[in-house]
């Protein structure tokens, strides 16, 4: 066998591997993902979340708002995953 006729053959048995392959793939039965029904989800009251609108409002008054100060510290304990520091209680009576 001459360069020129192994050359053929290699091309013909690559070409009917791939029919092959194709027509294995054509006659699959694809199973469609089962999906879950959507949920409407309503948000929930987030006093926090009310809290940045409200500073969001004020525009550069905020900076020197205490309530966005707090609001504003909470939510960056809230993103790093920090917890607040315990609520110092005045003590009645001294």
């Amino acid at each position: 066998m001459d360069g020129k006729m192994l050359a053929r053959l290699g091309a013909v048995v690559f070409v009917a591997i791939a029919i092959t392959a194709t027509a294995i793939e054509m006659t699959r039965k694809e199973t469609a993902p089962v999906e879950e029904p959507a949920r409407a989800v309503e948000p929930r009251h987030d006093p926090l979340r009310e809290g940045q609108r409200r500073c969001q409002q004020l525009g550069q008054a905020a900076a020197r708002d205490a309530d966005c100060m707090r609001v504003w510290a909470e939510s960056r304990d809230r993103f790093l995953g920090r917890t607040p520091p315990p609520a110092v209680m005045p003590v009645e009576g001294r």
